[in-house]
This record gives structure tokens, sequence and C-alpha cells, in this order.
């Protein structure tokens, strides 16, 4: 057997929020094969198969009582170029935001939104990632992922990934399927967008006129280097909570006690609230209790100062919650999974 399992694995290094917890078995999957030697490693000695990517949407809550396997799968390979549009084709295990720099170097446009996002190639459609209105959904030509039920491999469109705002058919169905490979449908003419949040007006402001998307690449992250920490000096998962979806009466209620709400129209005359802003106006950025705080930069980012636990960062995730819910009569909901 090439798979090299070991016993009782600190998972620190491997989650970004850096939470102590021991995997009781762990290992890495280097291809295919190891995957699959894996799963019937789970099944021979009766133990669950918990599989992570770059553990960037991670709580990890106590002992991991599983073969913990983290995809380290690698390659990137062009499937398909007709001069206008190519398809590229990425292992899971391949790092995000290097993927995202490869494509940008091959003169391809589609990903630059999507910039300095943490977390693997895999993880990336499990909720369907996004940023500053772009999506996985909007560049997406297809994956490859093996069902853990049948141990077949199986080829998905994008109207089978059933995507939605942070959601997708893999997270519908936890522990079911194994993503191996995702393909991206990339332009050699750059068609940018520019409209949400501060992109424009970065832009503006370093005296582009005429972006490339490599421009707008770097105009990104520099916005997320002021607004987030990085994982490797402030453990956090990103954004901790997703921007809730409510009804347009309720939006209109709290503009008019809140006039400065952020929400944005939705299609089906939903509104999608700042959870961020809600977070805010609550009084808990910049929030610490012990080891775990609210980002004084950006209310949506949970924080490790050290040693939080997860249970910690849990509770206080709860709690703000239950403010939230109150406050505004408001219902958030956490992003990373929980275990």
């Amino acid at each position: 057997m090439s798979l090299q399992v070991q016993s009782q694995v600190s998972l620190k290094p491997f989650n970004s929020f850096g939470v102590d917890v021991q995997a009781r078995l762990f290992a890495e999957a280097h291809s295919d094969a190891d995957v699959r030697e894996a799963l019937a490693y789970g099944l021979e000695h009766k133990v669950p198969v918990l599989v992570i990517g770059g553990g960037s949407n991670l709580l990890l809550t106590a002992d991991i009582d599983s073969l913990v396997l983290r995809m380290a799968t690698r390659g990137i390979r062009v499937l398909s170029d007709d001069a206008d549009k190519v398809v590229i084709e990425a292992e899971a295990g391949e790092p995000w935001h290097p993927f995202v720099q490869h494509t940008l170097a091959l003169g391809l446009s589609g990903l630059e939104n999507l910039s300095l996002i943490p977390g693997t190639v895999g993880a990336a459609p499990m909720q369907n990632i996004g940023a500053y209105g772009v999506e996985i959904k909007d560049v997406f030509a297809g994956l490859t992922a093996l069902d853990r039920h049948t141990g077949e491999l199986r080829d998905f469109s994008l109207a089978e990934c059933n995507f939605a705002y942070r959601d997708s058919l893999f997270k519908q169905e936890p522990g079911r399927w194994v993503i191996l490979r995702v393909r991206f449908a990339l332009d050699r003419a750059a068609h940018l967008h520019l409209e949400y949040g501060p992109v424009r007006q970065r832009l503006t402001e370093q005296g582009i006129e005429h972006p490339t998307a490599s421009d707008v690449s770097q105009a990104i992250c520099s916005i997320r280097n002021e607004k987030l920490p990085d994982p490797a000096v402030l453990g956090n998962a990103g954004s901790f909570f997703k921007n809730p979806l409510v009804s347009a009466a309720l939006a209109a209620r709290l503009k008019g006690e809140y006039p400065d709400l952020v929400a944005y129209e939705q299609p089906g005359g939903q509104m999608k609230l700042a959870a961020g802003w809600l977070i805010e106006r609550a009084g808990w950025k910049g929030f610490r209790e012990a080891d775990a705080g609210v980002h004084k930069l950006q209310a949506l980012v949970l924080v490790n100062y050290g040693s939080a636990t997860g249970l910690q960062l849990l509770d206080l995730a709860q709690r703000i919650q239950k403010d939230i819910s109150e406050r505004f009569h408001v219902d958030l909901e956490m992003e990373p999974n929980r275990y």
C-alpha cells in the first residue's frame, strides 16, 4: 500500500484557524489511487474517512475520531483551446490562489475576482466560492468526483452541481462525493467585472484606466490584504457567516430604521444583506474574549489570537447569531464546516 497512514496527528497545521485537535488517523492523497486506498482502509478498519482540502473552511471543535484524508493531488492541464475560450483542469489539491495566478500568467481571464481566496481547487465548488461579483458557477466547465457509495467516477456538468449562493450538490450531500479535479472555461479576451465593492475605485486610485485581468487581480489582492487577516499570522477561516437573504419587506423595514443598511437586490424579489454590516452595527467588531475574537477591521471574520479552542470560537459565533436575530430579526448562517 502506497498510502502512508499516521496515528494521533495534530491537525493544527491543517486548519486555517490553527485549532489544535488530534486526528485518530491521518493520510495525504497524492493520486486517485490514494483516495481509493484511504476509503478501503476506512472500510477495513471500520473507521470513518473525513476528506479535507486546505482546511480554510473548517471549525474543529473536538478531536477527530476518523481517518482524516488531506487532498494533496497536484496538476494543471489545458484540455481545449479554440483561441477565444480555453478549458483548463486542475487537480483537487492545487492551492487555489496560485492556480488563479497561473491562469492569469497564461493570459486567461475569468478567475481574477477570486484572487487570494484561501483553500484548494477541489474545495472551491463545494460552497460555490465567490467574491466581488463572481462565483465559481460563472466559469465552471465541469468536475470529476468519486462516488463513495458506489466507487464509481462521475463527471458533473454545471446544471448537475445545483450551485447556489455558497451552496452546491456536494455540500447538500456531505460525505458522498470526493471531488478529484475541476474544469474551468476561461477567456482570452477579458470580460471584467468591476462594479462590485471598491474594485473600480481602487483601479482609479492606481491610475489604471484600461485594466487587464491581472490588474484586477492585483487590485483585489490589495483590497483583501487591507481588510482580511493572513491565516499564517492570525488564525481565521475568512468570512465566517453568509450574507443573509431576507424578504424585501424586512429589508425595507430595516432600511427605514437604519438608513445606512447595506443591501443588494436578488432574483426573486429577495434582498441580500451584508452580514459584516449587521455584526459591526451590533457592536461586535473588535470584540475579544480570551483568544477568540472578531477581527478589528472586518466584523465578518472570527479570529484565533493564539490558543482559542474550536468550542470557544463556536460559542462566540452562536452568541453573535443570537444577538443579530434578536436585534434585526435576521438569522445568520455559519460558513465553515464544523466537526
